[in-house]
C-alpha cells in the first residue's frame, strides 16, 4: 500500500506542475501570479518531478514550437514522422537539451515571458542533485516495497516528466476524437480525463490554445481547471480575460 500512494501521489503532483506551471503558466500565461508564488510553484514543480525536472525556459519554447508548427516537420513532438514513441521522445529530447544548454537560439516569437530562475535552474539539472533524486526513490522502495515486480515502476519515477509528455503527445495527436478542425492531427484521447488531468484533451487546446478549461463540451470534463478556478478565487493566481 505504501508504494502504490507513493507511485500515485508522485504521478499526479509530477503531473499538475507540468500541466499547471510549466504548460499554462509557463508556456501560456492563461494566468499571472506573484514572484513569490512564482518561486513557491517553481520549487513544487522541481520537487515533485524530481529526477526528471523539466526546465521552465526549455518546455515553454519548446511547447510554443509545437502550437506553431503543430503536426509538421518542424514540430518537436509530432507523433506522425516517428515509427514509434520511443523515437520521438529522443527527438525531442534533443530540442530540449539544446533549449535547456543555450546551445540554440529559438525563434524570436518563442522568447520571453517564461518562468526564470537562474540559480534553481543550475542546481536542477546537476547530475548529482538527479541521482539523490532517483536513490531516494530506490530507498523508499527497498523499505516499503513487498514484492520484486513492485521495483519495475522505478523508471518511471526516474523519467516521470518525459514519462508524461510522451504519453500526452503521442496519444493526444494519435487517438481519440476531434471536435475541431485545426488543421493538424490533434485529438481529445479522453473526454474526462483524471490520468492527465485535461491534457489528452489536445484538439480542444489546439483550437483556444489560451483558454484555462480544457474541457469545451458539456460530457468533458478537465480536473486541473477546478483547482485553477479554486486559485484564482484564492487569490493565489489572476486568470486572464476571455
Amino acid at each position: 500500500m505504501p508504494i502504490l500512494i507513493f507511485f500515485v501521489a508522485h504521478w499526479f503532483l509530477s503531473l499538475f506542475g507540468q500541466t499547471f506551471f510549466l504548460h499554462r503558466y509557463g508556456s501560456h500565461k492563461m494566468f499571472t501570479m506573484s514572484k513569490f508564488w512564482e518561486r513557491f510553484f517553481y520549487l513544487f514543480t522541481f520537487v515533485t518531478q524530481g529526477s526528471s525536472f523539466l526546465n521552465p525556459r526549455a518546455y515553454a519554447i519548446m511547447h510554443r514550437m509545437h502550437h506553431a508548427y503543430s503536426d509538421t516537420e518542424q514540430d518537436p513532438h509530432s507523433p506522425h514522422f516517428f515509427k514509434d514513441v520511443w523515437h520521438m521522445t529522443m527527438h525531442t529530447k534533443d530540442i530540449y537539451l539544446n533549449y535547456a544548454k543555450y546551445n540554440v537560439q529559438p525563434e524570436k516569437a518563442f522568447q520571453g515571458n517564461y518562468p526564470e530562475w537562474k540559480i534553481m535552474d543550475k542546481i536542477s539539472d546537476m547530475w548529482s542533485v538527479r541521482i539523490l533524486f532517483m536513490l531516494g526513490y530506490i530507498a523508499f522502495y527497498i523499505a516499503f516495497a513487498s514484492s520484486w515486480w513492485m521495483f519495475l515502476l522505478l523508471p518511471v519515477h526516474f523519467f516521470m516528466g518525459p514519462v508524461h509528455g510522451a504519453i500526452v503527445n503521442w496519444c493526444g495527436h494519435k487517438y481519440g476524437y476531434s471536435s475541431f478542425d485545426n488543421q493538424d492531427h490533434s485529438k481529445n484521447s479522453l473526454p474526462i480525463d483524471f490520468l492527465m488531468m485535461g491534457e489528452l484533451m489536445q484538439n480542444n487546446h489546439h483550437k483556444s490554445p489560451n483558454s484555462v478549461n480544457f474541457a469545451k463540451k458539456w460530457y468533458e470534463f478537465d480536473p486541473s481547471y477546478v483547482v485553477i478556478f479554486a486559485l484564482h478565487h484564492l487569490k493565489v493566481i489572476r486568470l486572464r480575460k476571455s
